[in-house]
């Protein structure tokens, strides 16, 4: 599980950590799973919560793979969750505080290299602290370069130094990162762009790319599974 036992922290308290928190935890599958626990905390992107469909399906992916994940929501979406009213994300020191609070608590019960990262927004917002945080690498799936019809004005003045090693996967044709916009920006060396043939901000191809929408995923989380013993 990567639970961190040896540290005088129990499965059971782990367990209850995360069902008080209201976090979801997909543990690695024993069939696969490596001498060196790899665990990615995942954020989700601004409009789906952590229990969508994308959000679901690439967690157990990786879980297969022999990743444990860690879902968590940003205030906004946990208070949507019970309103069920539609909400703008919360300001960016808010959700930046987020990420502090849940990897400090990730990080206390959870041995091995933890990784964070998310989908779009989530992923940003965690390459903002990445290196403040002191992390063992960085994860984005359909990273938001720029706002939508924007490449001119990207977001990407922090990538330039980033130091945490990171993965990015990206499809071709992201309407918030394509390719050709984003091989032209200075990113730091630690950085690796994993570009999938035609894929859109979810990382579905076109139909005549020759890809399916789970192949694309399936290849995501294979890269990541590959990618993270660093």
């Amino acid at each position: 599980m990567g639970v961190a036992g040896k540290a005088g922290i129990d499965r059971d308290q782990w367990a209850q950590c995360v069902q008080e928190q209201g976090w979801l935890w997909n543990p690695a599958s024993d069939e696969v799973k490596s001498a060196q626990p790899q665990t990615l905390v995942l954020a989700h992107g601004a409009g789906a919560p952590m229990d969508s469909a994308w959000m679901t399906g690439m967690a157990e992916r990786l879980a297969a793979r022999g990743v444990n994940v860690l879902r968590f929501e940003f205030p906004y979406m946990a208070q949507r969750r019970l309103d069920g009213g539609k909400r703008p994300p919360n300001q960016q020191a808010k959700l930046l505080e987020c990420w502090r609070q849940v990897y400090a608590g990730v990080r206390q019960h959870v041995a091995g290299q933890i990784a964070i990262g998310g989908k779009s927004m989530g992923g940003r917002m965690a390459s903002l602290v990445a290196d403040e945080l002191g992390v063992d690498a960085l994860v984005c799936l359909g990273y938001p370069f720029y706002a939508s019809g924007k490449p001119e004005k990207p977001r990407v003045a922090h990538l330039a130094g980033l130091q945490t090693a990171t993965l990015i996967v990206q499809g071709e044709r992201d309407a918030l990162g394509n390719r050709q916009a984003v091989e032209a920006y200075t990113l730091a060396p630690g950085i690796e762009l994993h570009w999938l043939v035609a894929g859109d901000h979810d990382l579905k191809p076109l139909k005549v790319s020759g890809f399916t929408h789970e192949q694309h995923l399936d290849a995501a989380a294979d890269k990541i599974a590959q990618w993270l013993p660093l």
